[in-house]
């Protein structure tokens, strides 16, 4: 018998909630943070390496993998944890972002979006049901619903017609994804920026029912202080009992405030893309490997991480291979950045179940404004 898909909530603080999610393929603990694997691949990472800094979930990219190699192609392959050599729980997007962000001329209708692909301009077409027959070939153990998000601002009109419209999507995809035991379907609250419209949203995805529910529609150009005063509302809108998921977030103090709000499952580029550019998270703040004044620093990155670049290598060394640009620059700064964002969630579960997330918060907030260390 297949091991059911469920949410254990283990203990709270202030909003913040503690849980594991129980999968076939394995559990995830919450607050979670997922690395995302767009193209079958966390950019510059080994999987195992992945699963070497903490992570229990990876996001794999529907848009991506349906237009190269296909989602046909990996499911004659075996799937996409065979494919990509990952046994661990997947969440798979929609589609939906990317077609908006990403598609050249695209037509959005009732029935879904047309669109031409970004890589070689060849015709394609997505609907709620295309959707989740993607997800079921890439064999995802967590799949989202098809839905449309506006780039925020935009006026109420456009924000409800969106809106309404993700929530018949949404009903078309749970008709579509069926009974699939052990795999699990997420609904997305739209909305934008509009009490009543996340409401109303909130209420068309629990009246069709999920197995989780993802707040939709934010970070996408409203700043942190707009989304915070959305996150303030919209997570205690949805059921208690299941995962809450905001998608694309983010930036380390957005992912503390958006735990602090009541928020599961996170995901983002940022740490990934970041360490591609030079750019380094740790506990005192944004460090810039490029700057000059690392060329001579024997010291690491962080001394209290336990990635190999903060191991194994000098600040000198990264900034030399990052000005030279070599390719062991990517791959350190990446594995270190995932390993803090790691770090980072541990120290959150940790703070929630010893009931100390707000003296969490204010030695994180402190820490990072003391700056990096000074210079030799």
């Amino acid at each position: 018998m297949t091991r059911r898909f469920e949410f254990e909530k283990l203990g709270q603080d202030g909003k913040a909630r503690l849980g594991v999610i129980h999968t076939p393929r394995g559990d995830i603990r919450t607050p979670a943070f997922m690395p995302v694997g767009t193209a079958a691949t966390v950019k510059a990472m080994m999987p195992e390496s992945v699963a070497s800094t903490g992570a229990d979930i990876l996001l794999g990219n529907t848009y991506h993998l349906m237009l190269r190699p296909t989602a046909e192609r990996i499911d004659r392959l075996g799937g996409l944890h065979r494919f990509m050599n990952w046994q661990k729980p997947i969440l798979t997007d929609s589609g939906g972002f990317q077609v908006m962000s990403l598609a050249q001329l695209r037509k959005l209708t009732e029935e879904g979006v047309t669109f031409k692909s970004h890589i070689d301009g060849s015709k394609h077409t997505l609907t709620p049901e295309r959707s989740m027959e993607i997800q079921r070939l890439l064999g995802s153990d967590i799949v989202m619903c098809f839905d449309e998000c506006p780039a925020l601002p935009a006026d109420r009109d456009r924000i409800a017609e969106s809106m309404r419209l993700s929530m018949r999507w949404a009903q078309r995809s749970r008709d579509a994804f069926g009974d699939r035991p052990g795999h699990a379907l997420f609904g997305i609250q739209q909305g934008g920026l509009e009490r009543d419209f996340r409401e109303e949203s909130a209420a068309a995805l629990k009246q069709i029912g999920f197995d989780g529910y993802a707040v939709g529609g934010l970070a996408v150009g409203e700043g942190q202080e707009a989304m915070f005063d959305c996150l303030d509302y919209a997570p205690d809108m949805l059921p208690e009992d299941k995962p809450r998921y905001l998608m694309g977030v983010g930036k380390p103090d957005d992912i503390v405030g958006a735990v602090a709000r009541g928020i599961d499952m996170m995901d983002c580029v940022l740490p990934t893309r970041s360490g591609r550019t030079g750019q380094v998270f740790t506990r005192h703040g944004v460090v810039n490997i490029k700057n000059a004044r690392h060329a001579d620093d024997p010291r690491p990155l962080d001394e209290h991480c336990s990635c190999p670049a903060c191991r194994n290598y000098s600040r000198a060394y990264l900034h030399h291979v990052f000005r030279a640009q070599e390719m062991i620059s990517g791959m350190l700064l990446t594995w270190h950045n995932l390993q803090y964002y790691q770090d980072l969630m541990q120290g959150m579960r940790d703070a929630i179940a010893a009931g100390t997330f707000d003296d969490f918060q204010r030695d994180f907030h402190a820490q990072r404004a003391e700056g990096d260390i000074e210079p030799l």
